[in-house]
């Protein structure tokens, strides 16, 4: 029986191929570059024609650098954004570096009718808006516009909003801990607007997470839509089959 990456059209083989070397580079399999056409046609049992193709699959992407004399060379890795705990972008890359937001804006709001339903807030009644561009070291990851109840939001504002996560103020200043949150996680492209503000081509892919955060009582404190970069975040997570 044929291997399922070795079966049909070279398109077909191709992809299959650069799929499973995606996840490999992810997983910083390959820290000195990717082994040779010859070696991945071997692993894959796939012509050289193949193996070329699928490296020209992730060259478009982005992901791998080639040249003569010098090999395959992964360009630039992924982070990892976990989908099965509530965390922070800051709690969420703390080992990697330092993560530092630019504050685009800061201010009370009239709720939109559908952010005060999911707030639970009464028509016409405020929240807070806060909209951060938020890096990586130099590298943009995301584009955070957050909602948060007037209560809280509004002390909030008092604090070093450049350093310091929502998450965390919430807690501290609501005296009790974040609870739960619902998501819904899609892929767009990049308008002309949000491209330049994370630096990436119009049309690119985006991840949008529209997420709603509770504190510990069920009580919905902070609505987000965050724009992150899928060229530079991979969200990943544990799953657990329950019965039918």
């Amino acid at each position: 029986m044929a291997h399922p990456i070795t079966s049909g059209p070279r398109a077909d083989r191709a992809r299959r191929v650069a799929d499973v070397l995606r996840q490999q580079i992810h997983a910083e399999a390959y820290p000195d570059g990717l082994p040779a056409e010859h070696d991945l046609a071997i692993e894959f049992s796939v012509s050289r024609n193949t193996v070329r193709e699928a490296l020209g699959v992730l060259k478009h992407e982005g992901l791998i650098d080639r040249g003569p004399r010098v090999g395959t060379h992964v360009a630039q890795r992924k982070y990892s954004h976990g989908l099965d705990a509530l965390l922070g972008l800051k709690e969420t890359f703390n080992d990697l570096g330092e993560v530092r937001n630019e504050v685009r804006a800061a201010m009370p709001v009239t709720a939109p009718p559908s952010v005060a339903r999911r707030l639970r807030l009464k028509p016409g009644e405020q929240a807070v808006f806060i909209e951060r561009l938020r890096y990586l070291g130099d590298l943009p990851l995301s584009l955070d516009l957050t909602y948060l109840v007037a209560d809280i939001g509004t002390e909030i504002l008092d604090h070093p909003l450049e350093t310091k996560d929502i998450f965390a103020l919430i807690e501290e200043l609501s005296g009790r801990p974040l609870g739960s949150a619902s998501l819904a996680l899609e892929a767009i492209p990049a308008d002309a607007h949000s491209a330049a503000i994370l630096q990436v081509p119009d049309g690119a892919a985006l991840l949008m997470l529209e997420r709603l955060t509770c504190l510990d009582d069920g009580r919905p404190v902070d609505l987000e839509y965050i724009r992150m970069r899928g060229d530079r975040i991979t969200m990943r997570g544990s799953l657990v089959r329950s019965k039918p």
